[in-house]
């Protein structure tokens, strides 16, 4: 992971938006970030966590105290940085959550918090995430490392080195639980515990069911001695072993599979006797149904002979109806020809007074009479449709004439307006050349206005700029005299370092040990520390203040002379005229350029109308040809419409004779010849009625003299409905089958009961001893399902028995199994150490750290100190695992971390912070870390210590990392030329200098 750019606005104490380059030192690989205590350093990383995660390293409750408290109320909030992961550019944008004031009213409203994630895709920003919630989805995707690793691994903030190396066991576990996600080894160790309970709980159940299930066992070997009553059965004492307990219920289970035996036999006895008794009733029940059913028989056959004279009758009444059926047909012929007749007579009678009614003779001839309208009706068909043309022929000829008029009407309006066109053309061509000559000098005046306009623009840039350079003067004096004075101070401060440091030398003297200065162990007369001491802090002010003040004289003084530059550069552009002066030139060129501007837009304005005449001139010589054209095409469609409508005239006169129109005409003729074909129709209808009529009677009494009937009245008395026809056919078949039927069966019964007695069995009797020989039976199946269930009972106890004695063994190994295992996962015996699963995951990743940190402790200690990783039992039985230790190479001897200096807590704790930071780094997934930061603790270290540290830091850097260090110690100053310095304005809020070594040379 790389950063690239990290911009701040209202964030900590920067007001104004300050922006980090951190590509400004990829030469220099190592810079440092320095300032006075409180102007903002750590900020810096307090935007970049903030910017990725929403949270900063130094607060606990995330977003507390982020929005600067410089920024006015409309002031924005904002982080944007821009860093690449993977090969892959990102920027993110996060705002915190603070009060503005509301577009409406004079009240404040809460911005929300918002973040923005872009990508740089073919050198545009695409967005990928716009809330959030998705923004923090996705830079967990793309970071791969959380808030707490980051701390860890890239961004080492303030005051946490020795958290880790200095912390308890459990705060360890803690911390190492947090960066390498072993909570599941927790919760590991929680799940075999409970697998340990519930399998101890599984056991304890299958005991109780083996015991319940003997219990079960035991009562039903006591209920079936009860049942037998065996009472020597349950007199024996019952052993209080399982293993004794369960041979005494086979050995009932075998009592119980005897007694199936017996009461088996007995059942197939008293079904046998059963069966016996059953086919005996059997027998006499068959002989009574056959005497029943014989007596039954012959009252049947009589009922039967006594009904055979009225069967009889019905038969001949049903033979005269089937006779007189076959005459139905000619019945019904004869009727309808008679009834048809008489309505063909009626309609004939009509049609003759319709006829004669409307002047028509009887002896007419009336065929020729419709020939002749018929004709006549072709005829004058003809001629109406000519009488429909000449209305659409007078339609035709009254809108020509309006045509004519109205084109005569266009043509005379069309004469007078082009008349006029001429004389407006000669006045606008006219108008035209004179204005043309006006506006001929528009490009000339608009340079001369612009030139003006830029003299004018100049000369009131010089009249400011004269302004700005006094007081830049007076601020180069008043910053030249306070870097002098800053600079005497510190050779002040120096000259009294100097002359105190023999008060400081002896002031670190202990006794027993060589003085620095003469070697001496003993140190009878140390020189007296100075009353007025000099501290390194002291002197580091007064250097920073130097610093400042020198830069600031700087500063002012580049822009004086730039001020001077300006206001020469200035005075020349404007032609060293005033701006009074210019002023009013400028005035009276913009008038004449407006005249003449006017002028350029009336000729275009007179150009257009111009071509609007000309163009109107064409129209109207096309338009008049145009109606002259249409008025002649008119007048010769007149001409030929007059023609044609005297011709329709005369052709509908004749046709129309004494009637208003022809179809009036029409429509009388056609009703007289369909009165005349009506009378035709109607009289050949009677002829043909009354001929089928006379064939039909003749055919009626043809067929009455060949039947058995000798009128008419005999054959409708003999008709019988279907109904009462089907009736009679059903009666006398049905009695004619129920007679053959009994007959028959009287026959079969009667061989049946040949040899048997007449007097009937008692069936009641026999009933009787079947019923006795049931309950017998019923009672001996009873007992045998009783034993065989009672034997089912015992032999299913047993089965069971026998599967939880086995389930138990099973159990109790498994149990024993899993309760080893849960013990030595959670730290208790047989783990003699005490330490639990993740513990030892985490001890494992302890030693890779230890192993990593000891790499570069060595050389920052000289080789004196290692850190070893103990995992020795701790005190009053507390869990081990996570100790470690330091190995002092000077005694061979470890010692606790507590017992280390400043300085050697400072070493050890950035060794073991950079070891973690590189394990983690390997664990999250082999990110690549271009960019790490390191807040603080250098001022603890004595100089060559400190070079070690640096030469530590500066290894870092290799593969093209870049190292930022937060510091105010002044020989990293020195050190390193490549900086971003934040520094305190006069007003209050922050601001950030960066100073990168590629930019000084």
């Amino acid at each position: 992971m790389k950063l690239h750019r990290l911009e701040l606005t209202g964030f900590g104490p920067f007001r104004e938006k300050q922006t980090v380059d951190f590509d400004a030192f990829d030469r220099d690989g190592v810079f440092l970030i320095s300032g006075r205590t409180g102007a903002g350093k750590s900020s810096i990383l307090d935007g970049v966590s903030f910017a990725l995660y929403g949270s900063v390293p130094r607060y606990d409750n995330g977003e507390r105290r982020l929005r600067s408290d410089h920024s006015f109320l409309g002031d924005p909030t904002e982080v944007r940085l821009e860093f690449t992961v993977g090969g892959q550019r990102w920027r993110v944008t996060r705002a915190p959550e603070y009060e503005r004031p509301a577009k409406r009213g004079d009240k404040l409203t809460t911005e929300i918090a918002r973040a923005e994630l872009e990508q740089h895709v073919d050198g545009a920003w695409v967005g990928r995430a716009a809330k959030p919630r998705e923004v923090a989805l996705l830079l967990d995707e793309v970071l791969g490392l959380n808030a707490q690793q980051f701390q860890q691994v890239i961004l080492l903030a303030q005051n946490k080195f020795s958290r880790f190396l200095l912390a308890r066991n459990d705060e360890r576990q803690q911390l190492l639980r947090t960066l390498f996600g072993t909570k599941r080894f927790e919760q590991y160790k929680d799940d075999l515990e409970e697998r340990r309970r519930a399998a101890q709980r599984e056991l304890d159940a299958a005991g109780d069911q083996v015991r319940t299930l003997l219990e079960l066992g035991e009562a039903a070997m006591t209920q079936q001695s009860v049942d037998i009553g065996d009472d020597g059965a349950t007199g024996d004492a019952a052993p209080l072993d399982l293993a004794g307990r369960r041979d005494a219920v086979e050995r009932a289970r075998r009592r119980a599979d005897y007694r199936v035996e017996q009461a088996d036999e007995l059942r197939q006895q008293a079904e046998s006797r059963q069966a016996a008794l059953v086919a005996t009733h059997a027998e006499l029940v068959e002989r009574a149904r056959v005497l029943d059913d014989l007596a039954a028989a012959r009252r049947r056959l009589d009922d039967l002979d006594a009904a055979a004279d009225e069967v009889a009758a019905a038969e001949r009444r049903l033979e005269r109806a089937r006779a007189a059926e076959a005459l139905r047909a000619t019945l019904e012929q004869a009727d309808r020809s008679g009834e048809a007749a008489g309505q063909a007579r009626a309609m004939a009678e009509r049609a003759e007074k319709r006829w004669t009614a409307a002047g028509g003779g009887t002896d007419d001839d009336i065929s020729a009479l419709v020939e002749t309208l018929t004709g006549d009706i072709a005829r004058w068909t003809d001629a109406l449709a000519r009488e429909h043309e000449l209305t659409d022929a007078i339609d035709a000829r009254d809108a020509t004439a309006a045509e004519i008029a109205l084109l005569q009407e266009q043509a005379t309006l069309l004469d007078e307006q082009h008349a006029l066109l001429p004389a407006e053309r000669e006045r606008v061509a006219a108008e035209l050349a004179a204005e043309t000559l006006a506006a001929a000098r528009v490009n000339e005046q608009r340079v001369r206005v612009s030139d003006l306009a830029a003299q004018a623009e100049a000369a009131d840039e010089a009249g400011r700029l004269a302004g700005k350079l006094g007081e830049a003067e007076e601020r180069y004096l008043r910053a030249s005299g306070a870097a002098e004075a800053a600079a005497a101070a510190v050779t002040d401060l120096l000259r009294r370092r100097v002359a105190g440091r023999a008060g400081e030398l002896a002031a670190e003297l202990t006794e027993g040990e060589a003085c620095p200065v003469c070697g001496a162990l003993d140190h009878p007369h140390p020189a007296p520390p100075a009353d007025d001491g000099v501290t390194d802090d002291d002197l580091a002010d007064a250097e920073s203040a130097r610093d400042a003040a020198a830069a600031e004289a700087r500063d002012a003084g580049e822009r004086a002379a730039l001020l001077r530059a300006e206001l020469a550069a200035a005075t020349a552009r404007a032609g060293a005229r005033g701006s009074d002066e210019l002023a009013d030139l400028l005035a009276q060129a913009r008038d004449e350029l407006a005249s003449s501007e006017r002028g350029a837009e009336r000729v275009i304005a007179l150009t257009e109308k111009r071509d609007v005449l000309d163009r109107l001139d064409a129209e109207a010589t096309e338009e008049r040809s145009r109606l002259a054209a249409a008025l002649a095409d008119a007048r010769e469609r007149s001409a030929v419409a007059t023609t044609t409508l005297a011709r329709l005239e005369r052709e509908v006169a004749d046709a129309r004779g004494p009637f208003a129109t022809v179809a009036e005409r029409i429509a009388a003729a056609t009703e007289r010849r369909d009165l005349a074909r009506a009378v035709l129709e109607s009289r050949r209808a009677l002829a043909h009625s009354e001929a089928t009529a006379s064939d039909a009677a003749n055919d009626r009494a043809q067929r009455i003299e060949a039947s058995v009937f000798a009128d008419v009245g005999e054959v409708r008395e003999a008709l019988l409905p279907d109904n009462e026809r089907t009736a009679l056919t059903r009666r006398v078949a049905e009695h004619a089958a129920d007679v053959a039927a009994t007959r028959a069966r009287l026959l079969e019964l009667e061989l049946a009961a040949a040899g048997l007695p007449d007097e009937r069995p008692d069936l009641e009797a026999a009933a009787e001893a079947v019923a006795a020989g049931d309950r017998a039976r019923s009672a001996a199946i009873a007992a045998h399902r009783d034993a065989v269930n009672a034997a089912e009972t015992m032999r299913d106890l047993l089965l069971r028995i026998d599967d939880a004695f086995v389930a138990v063994a099973g159990l109790a190994e498994r149990t024993a199994t899993v309760t080893r295992l849960a013990d030595t996962v959670a730290g208790r015996a047989p783990n003699t150490r005490k330490m639990d699963l993740e513990t030892f995951v985490l001890a494992a990743e302890l030693e890779e750290i230890v192993a990593a940190a000891n790499l570069r402790l060595r050389d920052m200690s000289s080789g004196r100190y290692t850190l070893h990783h103990s995992d020795a039992l701790q005190a009053r039985g507390a869990a081990s695992g996570l100790g470690l230790e330091v190995l002092d190479a000077h005694t061979g001897r470890l010692r606790s971390p507590q017992s280390l200096s400043g300085g050697e807590t400072f070493l050890a704790s950035l060794a073991l912070a950079l070891g973690l930071a590189e394990v983690v780094t390997g664990r999250a997934g082999g990110i690549r870390l271009d960019t790490l930061f390191v807040d603080e603790g250098f001022g603890s270290l004595d100089p060559e210590t400190l070079e070690l540290a640096m030469r530590t830091l500066d290894e870092l850097r290799a593969g093209g990392r870049t190292v930022g260090v937060i510091s105010h110690v002044e020989g990293m100053k020195e050190q390193l030329a490549a900086q971003i310095v934040v520094e305190a304005t006069r007003e209050g809020p922050s601001i950030i200098r960066q100073e990168a070594l590629s930019e000084r040379d």
